[in-house]
């Protein structure tokens, strides 16, 4: 069912594969369709789309305070406990990221500087339908809170037409999210985006979605800021003989149960390692909820990869650049510089990657596809702008006149040079 890979063979495959486009051909003119329509008839085509995706226009599009307090009611009272927690989890963790504003005097009379400013609104969009993730809006909104954003506003497809998942309800009012919408889709993303009579515009978007939402969301960005167009689910395993199968495998399914074109891999030395996984898959995907989703992916997607030393293990990950990389190695934080690409790091034997989805602290919105190598994972930091400021007194400004002027000169700007130049004293 999975393929084993020798190390040689493996990177031949990464490097001939071609990257293939995260949104499709059709995924693209549908979004265009919806997101023209919207800017040009608010609140008219928002039902319109609303209606042909979701099945049927909600009484209003805002979730009432009454609503949201009954949501309350639909939880079981563990289930409140363990996101109180969760929450409290992820917002110690992200309180770390937070910026103070900064002034610096590099020289008499010069002085610079940043100031930090959040953002003033911020969209959140969180899938519904068939599953549902109060964990995406654990981790879009906290640190968006934490960063100071006035509003923030979360859209997400209502159940039958009407009333969205009590869970989701409940997991915005712990992360202080301001406004609920019942919109799911591209029409939710353009709405955000342009704003309806109904709907006032962010600023930013931000949170997952399918296919169809990450094609709006490339197509507006621009107009509004995005986090980033994320692809299938991944992780990479690194393992040695310490490892249990029992737990690499059930890693494997972790990821592969996300969807039918999530990646896992297992890169080790160990062929009685390899053996042991690849008959473990087997066990625990009999017995598999979602075994379908899964299969589908390990046998499309997955791969148990032989490679001849540790350093040739780290070798292939950076290569891949997964979105999760867990290092099941005795002294695994000894490894940790081994690392250059990576979305999440996940260390030791028992920290498996569904601690970061749900609980732990870090961000679980992080790059795929190989993005890893030259993006991070959402922070405090999405959600503030850096802005810059000078100072220069008139002793200061002629002492380094001419070699400004200098450099404008060359550059064939005359204008920028007269500037500075006619403040100069005679």
């Amino acid at each position: 069912m999975v393929t084993i890979y020798q190390a040689n063979e493996f990177e031949k495959k990464l490097k001939e594969q071609k990257k293939t486009s995260l949104q499709s051909d059709q995924a693209y003119q549908v979004a265009r369709e919806v997101i023209a329509a919207i800017q040009e008839e608010g609140d008219k085509a928002l039902d319109k789309y609303v209606q042909k995706f979701d099945g049927r226009v909600p009484d209003n599009y805002v979730v009432s305070a009454e609503e949201r307090k009954q949501a309350w009611e639909e939880i079981s009272p563990k289930t409140i406990e363990a996101m109180k927690r969760a929450v409290k989890n992820i917002e110690k963790f992200h309180a770390k990221q937070i910026e103070q504003s900064k002034l610096m005097q590099t020289e008499p009379g010069v002085i610079s500087g940043q100031i930090f400013t959040p953002i003033d609104r911020v969209g959140l969009y969180v899938p519904g339908g068939t599953a549902c993730y109060p964990s995406s809006v654990f981790m879009n909104a906290i640190p968006a809170a934490l960063a100071g954003v006035e509003e923030i506003v979360m859209v997400t497809p209502a159940r039958s037409g009407e009333q969205i998942e009590p869970i989701l309800s409940v997991a915005a009012d712990l992360c202080g999210v301001t406004t609920i919408y019942k919109i799911g889709g591209i029409q939710a993303v353009a709405a955000l985006a342009y704003g309806t009579e109904t709907v006032e515009p962010v600023d930013k978007i931000v949170g997952p979605g399918n296919a169809y939402v990450a094609a709006a969301k490339a197509l507006v960005y621009g107009d509004v800021g995005i986090d980033m167009i994320a692809g299938p689910s991944e992780v990479a395993i690194i393992a040695d003989y310490s490892a249990n199968p029992v737990y690499v495998a059930a890693d494997l399914i972790a990821q592969a149960e996300h969807d039918t074109l999530a990646r896992a891999f297992l890169i080790t030395p160990s062929d009685e390692l390899i053996k042991a996984v690849e008959e473990e898959l087997e066990t625990q995907l009999a017995v598999l909820p979602r075994v379908d989703i899964a299969r589908e992916a390990i046998k499309n997607f997955g791969g148990l990869i032989k490679v001849d030393n540790l350093n040739e293990a780290f070798r292939i990950s950076n290569l891949i650049a997964p979105e999760h990389l867990e290092i099941q190695l005795n002294d695994s934080l000894s490894y940790l510089g081994y690392v250059k690409h990576a979305g999440s790091i996940f260390l030791g034997h028992y920290t498996p990657e569904s601690l970061g989805d749900y609980y732990a602290g870090p961000n679980h919105v992080l790059p795929t596809t190989g993005t890893a190598k030259f993006s991070s994972g959402l922070s405090v930091d999405d959600f503030i702008k850096h802005t810059t400021f000078l100072y220069y007194n008139e002793e200061a400004l002629n002492k380094v006149a001419d070699d400004v002027i200098q450099i404008a000169e060359e550059e064939q700007l005359s204008g920028h040079a007269l500037a500075v130049s006619k403040r100069l004293k005679k």
